[in-house]
């Protein structure tokens, strides 16, 4: 049997306690308050349901002997405060986990009811400590503030009424020190979303992330559009929407999410919308595309740098794409000196040849993983030879949402040949068995004879062997009206321009300005065109066109040639392009980061050699110069 004691602990009800607790802080210590008996559970169980606090008496003065035996009995708890600071000091450190209020919860409580009173109470009410019936628990709940929102702002904080004062206040605050763990949790939880108006810390870390989301796009200068996060005058709003990018993944999101299905506008994609924006905010991606026609040489240029990293774009692009005819003999060392050039931000994504036909695909190393599986088909135009020197090779994938199809060419040479090299073109566009696996992006406009029309941005470019008409006495007359040439009067003699505007080929294509003087014929190492008995007339047989399935969404930015290679009787050819990139879905197949480690490796190492023996040399030029002075 458990003792007296004991017993007036559980049956004792709150107003007891905390009129006991209030009688050192009232101003007048005659006027104390001590329950009466109508405040008990088995006296009044009405009033506990109608009034929002137990109901209180001022009796006459009672004696000292009963409040000294009363007090001896029942001795009340210090405030529960380590447990509020110890939340609050995680709230400042950990504020990526705070939790705010859903839509559900918002309504609810705009309806008058608390969201997580009933299961406050379930808890209280299955608690070990608390098995006795607690007649003046939803009494004490409702003095708990409810959360008010501030006037003007739809995220405002609540305040806590207690903080004005007055002896319901008192009262109130004592109540919250003495509740049950759960109660406790809400309070503490009140309290943080209060702590979460006024946070300069967190706005400021919000600003620094929100600016490192800005990355230096590639483009061409100055002309690029701002992008929507740069700047630090931006609103909290939209730092925290961009913020919210960087949010940590939910490893339930990891568990349930499948990677091989997708919709296009699902939050969380691989290639959706929002990992889009991460690294093209204006949805526009950097491309560089070139040709050259090598001419079989083994002996490469001494510096690529002129024709991978022109000095007109003060970016580097995101994606290059290099497509070589009659290339050298080894390859691989070809590939080697364009990793060695690109240096270590770039990757192989994909190579293919068919015979002395080269495409390249090198890619910033971070875009990998929204890259579809990379294919490739081949045609060959000249059957009779064994070489294979004449016909196209085409290379094709998805990027996020986009797809993309590269063809490099090298047709039928000749003056007179123009109608072998239109059949080269009919015969390349039926040929081509492309995609295979990766699905098209938009299938009702894709045609099966034309492999031009089953992709979003169609690139073509190599050496097309059209020249100039009129001979090689009216090109020179052109020519040599330096230092600007007539460059338009000079395309009126141009074949595949004449041939375009009939519609004959390439339909649906386009080309950039010309600006530049023709890239075909030159005298090996030097500057001066074909000075051989065969007196070949400068021509522009190295060209870069363009098509796409959405008028505008390829932006020439420049289009020019090499005069500084002169390894070859051609002129390497390049453009800059911005493509508009449009966000997909996760059901395609996916290259998953494959790239040419090996390649990498030996191309960067290279890389470091030559920079340490240019430091050596520079070394050994300085202090040879002391010694001559001294």
């Amino acid at each position: 049997m458990p003792s007296k004691s004991a017993c007036l602990r559980h049956t004792e009800a709150p107003g007891q306690l905390e009129g006991r607790m209030l009688q050192g802080q009232l101003s007048n210590p005659e006027k104390k308050l001590i329950p009466t008996s109508a405040s008990l559970p088995a006296a009044d169980s009405q009033s506990s349901q109608t009034n929002s606090m137990p109901p209180l008496s001022m009796p006459a003065k009672p004696s000292n002997q009963n409040l000294q035996a009363k007090a001896n009995l029942i001795t009340p708890q210090p405030p529960i405060r380590p447990k509020l600071e110890r939340t609050l000091s995680l709230d400042d450190k950990g504020w990526r986990r705070r939790r705010f209020r859903g839509s559900q919860e918002d309504l609810t409580v705009q309806n008058g009811a608390s969201p997580c009173r009933g299961s406050l109470q379930d808890s209280v009410a299955q608690s070990p400590a608390y098995s006795r019936p607690l007649p003046c628990l939803s009494t004490s709940l409702q003095e708990i503030p409810k959360p008010r929102r501030a006037t003007g702002s739809e995220g405002g904080s609540p305040s806590l009424e207690a903080a004005s004062g007055g002896p319901h206040s008192r009262l109130a605050s004592l109540r919250a020190t003495h509740t049950p763990p759960a109660m406790d949790l809400n309070i503490a939880s009140s309290s943080l979303r209060t702590a979460n108006k006024v946070d300069p810390e967190h706005t400021d870390y919000k600003l620094r992330m929100q600016n490192r989301l800005v990355r230096a796009h590639s483009n061409l200068g100055p002309s690029r559009p701002r992008s929507p996060l740069a700047g630090d005058d931006h609103s909290i709003h939209s730092a925290r929407s961009s913020f919210s990018l960087l949010a940590p993944i939910r490893t339930k999101d990891i568990r349930s999410r499948s990677y091989l299905e997708g919709s296009l506008l699902a939050s969380g994609a691989l290639l959706g919308a929002d990992e889009l924006a991460r690294y093209f905010p204006d949805r526009n991606m950097a491309l560089f595309v070139a040709t050259w026609n090598m001419q079989g040489q083994k002996e490469l240029p001494a510096s690529l740098d002129e024709f991978l990293l022109p000095t007109e774009a003060d970016y580097t692009q995101d994606l290059y794409v290099i497509g070589v005819q009659e290339g050298c003999s080894d390859r691989r060392e070809w590939e080697t000196r364009l990793q060695e050039t690109l240096g270590p931000q770039y990757v192989l994504l994909s190579s293919a040849a068919h015979g002395v036909l080269y495409m390249s695909l090198f890619i910033r190393r971070d875009l990998i993983w929204f890259c579809s599986e990379v294919e490739y088909s081949t045609v060959t135009t000249r059957i009779v030879s064994q070489i294979k020197t004449k016909g196209a090779l085409g290379v094709s994938f998805t990027f996020f949402g986009t797809s993309f199809l590269f063809i490099t060419s090298h047709f039928t040479s000749g003056d007179g040949k123009v109608a072998e090299r239109l059949l080269d073109y009919n015969r390349t566009i039926q040929a081509l068995a492309l995609p295979r696996n990766v699905p098209d992006t938009n299938p009702y406009r894709s045609s099966a004879g034309d492999v031009t029309t089953r992709f979003d941005e169609v690139f073509w470019f190599g050496d097309f062997n059209f020249r100039l008409s009129g001979g090689r006495v009216a090109v020179e007359a052109f020519l040599k009206q330096d230092p600007e040439v007539d460059v338009l009067a000079l395309l009126q003699h141009d074949q595949l321009t004449r041939e375009m505007k009939k519609g004959s080929i390439f339909k649906g294509f386009e080309e950039a300005e010309i600006h530049f003087l023709p890239s075909y014929k030159f005298d090996i190492g030097k500057d001066t065109y074909d000075s051989t008995s065969k007196q070949r007339t400068p021509s522009y047989t190295d060209r870069v066109l363009y098509k796409s399935r959405h008028k505008g969404d390829i932006c020439p930015m420049k289009y020019s040639s090499c005069p500084g290679i002169k390894t070859s009787d051609h002129r390497p050819v390049y453009g800059l392009f911005r493509v508009k990139v449009r966000p997909g879905r996760d059901n395609i197949p996916l290259a998953a980061g494959k790239f040419d480690r090996e390649l990498y490796l030996i191309g960067i190492k290279r890389r470091i050699s030559k920079e340490i023996q240019r430091q050596e040399a520079l070394k050994s030029q300085s202090s040879s110069a002391v010694c001559t002075v001294s």
